[in-house]
């Protein structure tokens, strides 16, 4: 008799994460622009640990612990803050062997909603062939867990989801209830020539194209510049190959 395969599903926004039972599920939270891939190119520059908190007042605190500290509202980054949400800001030796507390809009956010999974892990176009081949491996049920903008539908984290969906597929398999998914793989079909032009008319590419970040954007939708799969253990993110 054939063993099951896992699943893979796709929740195109937190405002739905309540429907789904992920108490056997590794939950990939993913936010594009940019939350997740700054927090993977972290990783790979070297950080020890990542702590994502809900506030600023909370990211702040861990300087007195000997903390870095990030925070990002509305794209921008917060005053009096080592990081905001660039990945460009994280590639930098002074972050080598350190630990880094953030909070951002969404991607934290996310994260912190996430934590009753099985595991929680960070995924990004950076990451994406490191972190299916580490998922394949875990032979678990797969939530992708778009984090949107501010609970609300956005293109990049879908197309992410897609993507990753697609890559675990025929290890995994679709649930019944596979509308998203299948959604998810169709835009990611539609953009995944040139995805940057596929977003030109989104909402967040025009939020941060208002603030002159557009690198940021190019850089966060290349695939495969990172090998890392930040994992997140007892409310810290950490690379896999350290646990």
């Amino acid at each position: 008799m054939a063993t099951a395969k896992p699943v893979v599903e796709v929740c195109l926004t937190p405002a739905l994460f309540y429907q789904y039972d992920v108490s056997q599920s590794i939950v990939v939270v993913i936010d594009i622009l940019r939350a997740t891939s700054s927090i993977c190119v972290a990783f790979q520059y070297g950080a020890h640990s990542i702590v994502p908190v809900t506030t600023t007042e909370e990211s702040l605190a861990y300087r007195e612990k000997g903390f870095l500290v990030g925070a990002e509202r509305q794209g921008s980054m917060v005053e009096g803050f080592d990081f905001g949400n660039s990945p460009f800001s994280y590639m930098d030796d002074k972050i080598r062997g350190r630990d880094i507390a953030l909070t951002t809009t969404n991607g934290t956010r996310a994260m912190h909603l996430a934590r009753s999974a099985a595991m929680v892990v960070a995924g990004s176009f950076l990451n994406l062939q490191t972190l299916a081949d580490w998922l394949i491996k875990q032979n678990q049920n797969v939530l992708c867990l778009c984090a949107g903008w501010k609970d609300t539908f956005n293109l990049e984290d879908a197309i992410f989801a897609g993507a990753l969906a697609e890559k675990l597929l025929p290890h995994f398999e679709l649930t019944p209830h596979r509308d998203s998914a299948l959604a998810a793989m169709r835009l990611y079909n539609i953009a995944r020539n040139d995805m940057y032009e596929f977003l030109a008319q989104s909402s967040h590419r025009t939020r941060l194209e208002r603030l002159k970040v557009d690198e940021d954007v190019i850089y966060c939708l290349t695939p495969d510049q990172t090998q890392v799969v930040p994992v997140l253990r007892n409310g810290v993110l950490y690379n896999h190959r350290d646990l």
